[in-house]
């Protein structure tokens, strides 16, 4: 039997929908999932029977009579209130691992019709430092464009810069009254927020201080050149302190990345005269707004979503208005990803309402806020230093490395300075990473030390572990199974691994729909602790000429889906641990 698709739900769903069909006398969704009692379950009789009157375990009887399941299963039954049970026969297994083995992509095709997609992630201020509150965007913006990109989409990274606005003015006239050579110190990496709060401190106590800060904001809008050659000193410096950050955490963002919100500036007044054309534009209070159908205040009065100010000024939702529609028709976007924290939710769907009226925003453009929970510490709230500040992402990185080399010096002592310096930053910067994307993303989730660099559980050092276990045993074998090796299954523990690595494919195109790295987390959890469970049972380099060389092929094809999988979450996977 070879079949056509890598894809077990797939084969069994070809298979029993038409059975389903013929006994309910329309289509039927089988509904087949993995199962406890069996290799797979099709749930579908349940819902038929309601539908027909008749008792579920006669109709999953009769569906299976129907349905021609002798070349993949070695056992179907009907069990339960009417659950189908199915166990895949071993030589099915057999010829879809081996042919997964042989497919550089793992059996995980292209998209068929690749789109370009904006990804807009991590997106932090000029001239402050990043903290924790970054980290949930940044990690899973990256987890997003690393798997699109995988599966063939045209991926274009924006990193939406805090880079405008009346704050400057506050900040040029500190760099200013600092002096040339000071203000290079205080701009020096790691004193941002110094340089910020200096500012700030001196706004709120210093009346002409003040003064000048508002009278250098004008200056700035009207394009004065001598303010402008400033304001890009504090944006450069900032950007090359923010790349310094993604470097150590590993993630794509680059210095091309960069669209700070003043790239929208030329684009707003046009934008805001559009929208008055279009009939949109409403005056309310001190601002010109838009009220989108449907969004009311807890008061029951309209929401307004406000472009413009009546004193000439911009706030983000027009900047926010003015991307969306650079990004569908200067890029060609067909999918707009916003990855911002769960309280802007309601931003966004006035700012998707607007531009669907406006009629920027249509099919088959679609624009997404990937919404997330907060980074809590061990007492339930947001988690903080112990002076209550927010926790610099700088300082977290360092503490992760940190202790993962600590951790790596006792377990490993034979590892040399440079090896244990890569696989510290492999697991440490690992276990921060996974900690976030294993959490479901709309949850608030605790950071917890322990528990994510430990070596046991859904952890990133436990999936690391794994790997760097493979690779040992290749070490030990003297390379890795031969290019002919093909994988028999026979024991229940290389039944069970095999199961697992064959659901790959499935949970990326899952992830890919949902954009729920947990689901990706929780799958690669579950090969890792079925391969030790194949580890414990089912020896390897002990076994004979033939079982050797396809349990070889299985740890390899193991090793492949554990290094992949974390590839697509931003981590890395040492050969060594």
């Amino acid at each position: 039997m070879k079949p056509a698709s890598l894809n077990l739900e797939s084969l069994l769903v070809d298979r029993l929908a038409p059975a389903f069909a013929a006994v309910a006398g329309g289509p039927v969704d089988p509904v087949v999932r993995r199962s406890r009692h069996a290799d797979f379950q099709a749930e579908a009789a349940l819902a038929v029977a309601r539908r027909l009157g008749r008792p579920p375990r006669e109709v999953a009887a009769e569906a299976l009579d129907r349905a021609v399941l002798s070349d993949i299963c070695t056992a179907a039954g009907v069990a339960g209130p009417g659950f189908v049970n199915l166990t895949i026969a071993d030589d099915v297994l057999d010829t879809l691992l081996t042919r997964m083995a042989a497919d550089s992509r793992l059996g995980v095709p292209p998209a068929e019709d690749p789109e370009t997609v904006v990804v807009d992630y991590s997106a932090p201020n000029v001239a402050k430092e990043m903290h924790v509150g970054h980290l949930r965007s940044t990690v899973i913006g990256d987890a997003t464009v690393r798997l699109l990109d995988w599966l063939g989409h045209r991926v274009v990274r924006v990193n939406h810069l805090g880079d405008w606005g009346t704050p400057f003015g506050m900040l040029i006239e500190h760099l200013l009254d600092l002096g040339e050579s000071t203000a290079a110190d205080e701009l020096s990496i790691g004193d941002l927020n110094s340089f910020y709060q200096a500012a700030r401190t001196k706004f709120d106590a210093d009346d002409g201080f003040r003064q000048r800060s508002r009278q250098r904001v004008v200056a700035l809008q009207a394009g004065d050149e001598f303010t402008l050659g400033l304001w890009r000193r504090l944006v450069a410096e900032s950007e090359r302190y923010f790349l310094t950050v993604y470097d150590r955490l590993g993630v794509l963002l680059a210095a091309d990345d960069f669209v700070g919100e003043s790239r929208y500036n030329s684009a707003l007044a046009p934008l805001t005269e559009e929208l008055d054309r279009l009939g949109l534009l409403t005056g309310s209070g001190d601002a010109a707004c838009v009220f989108p159908p449907g969004f009311v205040g807890r008061d029951g009065e309209p929401l307004p979503l406000i472009v413009r100010k009546n004193d000439g000024g911009y706030g983000y939702a027009a900047t926010d208005l003015a991307a969306l529609r650079h990004r569908i028709d200067d890029l060609g976007a067909t999918r707009l990803l916003y990855v911002v924290g769960l309280p802007q939710r309601q931003h966004f769907e006035l700012v998707y309402a607007v531009a669907r009226q406006a009629g920027w925003l249509r099919p088959p453009v679609r624009a997404e806020h990937l919404g997330f929970g907060l980074v809590l510490g061990p007492d339930g709230r947001k988690l903080a230093s112990r002076a209550g500040d927010s926790v610099k992402l700088g300082e977290l990185l360092d503490e992760a490395v940190a202790r993962a080399e600590a951790l790596a010096r006792a377990k490993s002592p034979e590892l040399d300075p440079v090896e244990l310096a890569e696989v510290a930053r492999a697991v440490g910067i690992g276990a921060v990473k996974y900690a976030d994307l294993s959490s479901e993303r709309t949850r608030d989730y605790v950071f917890d030390w322990d528990r994510m660099l430990a070596l046991s559980g859904n952890t990133a050092p436990y999936l690391q572990y794994a790997h760097a276990r493979i690779r040992s045993i290749f070490r030990r074998a003297g390379g890795g199974p031969p290019a002919d090796a093909r994988i028999s299954v026979a024991d229940p523990a290389e039944r069970a691994l095999a199961l697992e690595l064959l659901d790959f494919g499935v949970v990326v195109g899952t992830v890919e729909r949902t954009l729920e790295f947990h689901r990706l987390t929780n799958h690669l959890y579950e090969v890792a602790s079925a391969f030790s469970t194949f580890f414990e049972r089912c020896p390897v380099l002990r076994a004979d000429a033939g079982t050797r060389a396809s349990r070889l092929a299985l740890c390899e094809l193991t090793a492949r889906v554990l290094r992949q999988g974390l590839y697509l979450l931003g981590i890395g996977a040492p050969d060594r641990m």
